[in-house]
């Protein structure tokens, strides 16, 4: 297997930069705003994301933790039992504007799930998606709002993204066999 990098600790925190000046300018008034992470990785992302807006719009963005385990449509194949870990939502999410925020964006599977959870919780006003890494290979019609870098990869391909928070350190690497894939691939 070959692993590449392709974002690096100072594009990923780019990528946050840009798409927080993304989230301001399509939701006008911040004072509805809620962003939920998608447990593991899309927790410390909304976290990251949060403070990139709080310091734009000079205001702090409740942010929260969803766990999607439970609402997983392949809950049924699966061979164990999932590990659930705790939801929190700070603050009630009727008539918000919530933000979704994963790390990779790939079948949608995970989305769908995320949508089926809070909806459960309450009805937003709006919801939206941010992904740092949209990777291609939809299987149900859901599209990000906010998008760090587009990858396109094969199925045989794996992305997997890395924080300090969950693995000590900052990157997002495309694991594949063969030969090394050019690091400036993509685009975003």
């Amino acid at each position: 297997m070959v692993e590449t990098v392709i974002m690096s600790s100072e594009e990923i925190q780019s990528s946050l930069r840009r798409m927080a000046h993304e989230t301001v300018e399509k939701n006008g008034s911040l004072d509805e705003l809620l962003l939920v992470g998608i447990r593991t990785r899309g927790v410390p992302l909304a976290t990251r994301l949060a403070a990139s807006i709080g310091q734009l719009a000079d205001l702090k963005v409740p942010i929260g933790a969803l766990d999607i385990s439970l609402y997983r449509d392949d809950l049924a194949s699966a061979p164990l039992w999932p590990l659930v870990l705790s939801t929190e939502i700070p603050v009630e999410i009727t008539k918000r504007n919530v933000v979704i925020v994963d790390d990779v964006l790939y079948t949608g599977r995970s989305v769908r799930a995320a949508l089926d959870a809070l909806t459960h919780l309450g009805r937003p006003k709006r919801i939206q998606l941010a992904v740092l890494v949209d990777r291609g290979h939809r299987e149900l019609p859901i599209r990000a709002d906010f998008v760090g870098k587009n990858i396109p990869t094969s199925k045989s391909e794996t992305v997997k993204v890395r924080l300090k928070e969950t693995d000590g350190h900052d990157a997002v690497v495309l694991i594949g066999h063969g030969a090394p894939i050019s690091a400036g691939r993509g685009g975003s």
